[in-house]
C-alpha cells in the first residue's frame, strides 16, 4: 500500500502565478526511503510542503496513509539544512520539544516526563551524543547540532521523516558520518523517508528510489530504483555499480540544465 501518493498535483504559491510544480504524480511505499534531486528552484521543497500539509495543492490530490491531506500532519518529523535548535534550550530540551506539542505526548508529558526523557537520552546515545544532553547549541559542532536536530525529528516516533538537505552545510567527512547515522536509525526501526538533496552520492547511498525533477515548474522526469544491496556501508561508494547510478543521475541532471 502506498503511504504517500500524489495524483496530478500542481501548486502555484499565489493566484495567477506560474506553477512551482506541475502535474506531479508519484507513489511512496510505507518504510521506503525516497530521494528527490534536481536543479535549484525545481520544486523539491515544495513537494515537502505538500506532503506535510503546510501548503494545499492548487490542482490534484495528495494522500498520506490513505487519507487526503487537508492540513499539518502529526505523523511527520522534519529536519532541515539549518539545525534550528533553540539557543536557550539544552540538547535534551531541544529534542524533547515535539513532545510538548504533538499529541498524545503533550497530554501525558507531565505524568510521563521521566519516561520521555529516558527515551530522548537513549536516542541521543544512539547518535553519539551521550554526555552532551545538557550542552547548549552553541557548545556543539555543526555535525552534533544536526544529530540533535534529527533526534528531535524522530523523538515522537513519526511514520514519515522529511529531510530537506540536512547535511548540505557540513564537511564531507561529517556528512558521510551522518549518512550512516540515518541509515542505521532507519534500518533499526523502519519509517518512511523523503530526502531532498543536491548530492547525488548521498541520494544513491541512502535511497531505495530516486526521483529526478525538471526545472521550474517542477515535474518528475525520471524514477530510478537503486538496486544496491542492503545493508550498505561506505565501501559501496567506491564500487562500479554505485558510480554507474551516480553517473546516470548526473546525466539526467545535465540534460535538465541544458534544456
Amino acid at each position: 500500500m502506498d503511504f504517500v501518493r500524489f495524483e496530478n498535483v500542481s501548486l502555484a504559491y499565489q493566484a495567477g502565478a506560474p506553477f512551482a510544480i506541475e502535474d506531479v504524480s508519484l507513489s511512496i511505499r510505507e518504510n521506503e526511503f525516497v530521494a528527490l534531486v534536481g536543479p535549484s528552484g525545481c520544486g523539491k521543497s515544495t513537494v515537502m510542503k505538500l506532503v506535510t500539509g503546510l501548503k494545499p495543492p492548487s490542482q490534484g490530490y495528495v494522500y498520506v496513509d490513505g487519507r487526503e491531506v487537508g492540513g499539518p500532519q502529526k505523523c511527520v518529523g522534519m529536519a532541515f539544512q539549518a539545525s534550528n535548535l533553540l539557543p536557550w534550550r539544552s540538547t535534551l530540551q531541544n529534542v524533547m520539544l515535539p513532545l510538548e506539542i504533538v499529541e498524545p505526548y503533550r497530554s501525558t508529558l507531565r505524568a510521563k516526563r521521566a519516561e520521555y526523557e529516558e527515551q530522548a537520552r537513549a536516542l541521543l546515545k544512539r547518535v553519539g551524543l551521550a554526555g552532551f544532553e545538557d550542552k547548549f547549541p552553541w557548545e556543539l559542532s555543526g555535525g552534533m547540532q544536526q544529530r540533535a536536530s534529527i533526534c528531535r525529528a524522530l523523538i515522537h516516533k513519526p511514520r514519515l521523516l522529511m529531510l530537506d538537505e540536512p547535511f548540505g552545510a557540513l564537511d564531507a567527512f561529517t556528512r558521510e558520518e551522518l549518512w550512516c547515522m540515518v541509515r542505521d536509525l532507519w534500518q533499526e526501526e523502519p519509517f518512511t523517508v523523503v530526502l531532498v538533496t543536491h548530492d547525488l552520492r548521498e541520494a544513491v547511498f541512502l535511497a531505495d528510489t530516486v526521483y529526478v525533477m525538471s526545472k521550474r515548474p517542477g515535474r518528475i522526469l525520471v524514477k530510478r530504483e537503486i538496486d544496491l544491496p542492503r545493508p550498505r556501508d561506505l565501501d559501496v561508494t567506491y564500487t562500479e555499480a554505485f558510480a554507474a547510478h551516480v553517473h546516470e543521475l548526473r546525466e539526467h541532471i545535465g540534460h535538465v540544465r541544458a534544456s
